[in-house]
């Protein structure tokens, strides 16, 4: 598979799964994969390999092709305004994190940096991981850091660079909203 915008092909699939009126157990039943998996996919968690986006593809009534088209673009450089952010929907209903893209213009892209915001108290009730590395520069407020069974306090201009892959979380424990950059790698899909 070449290498492609991940959070894109996230995004399509679970706007076509919408648009169909089906549900994650509808589409699991039908391609004979699991509902955590398909969830794990449309938040951009795991990386779906060939055969099981031809299954999907095929269950939401698209082409292999059309479900990929122009997710391997690369413009040498795409501007995102402040404006122009896009929120992206991520581990809904157990996250009240708002994540805002600052890259979705670039198809292909090996990272994925996010500007997000952090709510008071927790905002996501389970620590997760996902394929990949990750990058955190606390912006404003002051969040914990749940990294497996230890937690790191980061304050304004604190950053923390970590493998994805372990549960973790962050926790605002204050009585504002704290603003956060994050960078997600992209697995290497090729």
């Amino acid at each position: 598979m070449p290498l492609m915008n991940l959070v894109e092909l996230a995004q399509r699939i679970k706007g076509l799964r919408i648009e169909r009126r089906m549900t994650l157990e509808q589409v699991a039943s039908a391609t004979g994969l699991t509902r955590s998996w398909l969830s794990k996919v449309e938040n951009f968690r795991v990386t779906p390999s060939l055969p099981a986006l031809g299954r999907i593809a095929e269950t939401l009534g698209v082409s292999l092709a059309k479900l990929m088209e122009g997710l391997d673009q690369k413009p040498q450089l795409v501007l995102v305004r402040s404006n122009e952010r896009k929120v992206v929907e991520r581990d809904r209903p157990g996250s009240r994190i708002v994540y805002e893209a600052l890259a979705h213009k670039r198809s292909g892209r090996m990272m994925d940096p996010f500007f997000l915001t952090v709510p008071c108290g927790v905002a996501r009730q389970e620590a997760l991981g996902h394929e990949g590395e990750e990058f955190l520069m606390v912006l404003e407020g002051d969040v914990d850091f749940e990294f497996g069974e230890h937690t790191y306090h980061l304050a304004p201009g604190d950053s923390i660079y970590f493998d994805a892959n372990v549960k973790h979380r962050l926790i605002n424990p204050n009585h504002v909203p704290a603003k956060v950059l994050c960078v997600f790698s992209e697995p290497n899909s090729s």
